[in-house]
């Protein structure tokens, strides 16, 4: 499970024992949507302030921040061959990265 906080930072715990695990941290402000690789072995998370950023969840630490949206980043999700993510927000505009 993964939950954000206001502040720009999130968190991971463990869905089985409810115990928390993480925080990540670098996004400046709310995170508006996070989704896991197909592997799981990376999560991709969008904000408020205007980036989308990949994660690695073995080692808890940012692998790739990408800036480019104008404004606020509302959705991010994985391809299915999980080599790219695309990413969606207020200046209607759709990005596709490659991961």
């Amino acid at each position: 499970a993964v939950v954000s906080t206001q502040s720009g930072h999130y968190g991971r715990g463990d869905g089985k024992s409810g115990k928390f695990v993480s925080t990540l941290r670098g996004h400046v402000r709310a995170v508006y949507q996070v989704s896991w690789s197909a592997d799981g072995k990376l999560l991709v998370s969008g904000s408020s302030d205007s980036t989308v950023k990949i994660w690695c969840m073995r080692t808890f630490s940012l692998l790739q921040d990408l800036p480019g949206h104008a404004d606020e980043v509302y959705t991010v999700d994985w391809s299915p061959c999980g080599t790219k993510v695309v990413s969606g927000g207020k200046d209607k505009v759709l990005k596709i990265w490659r991961a």
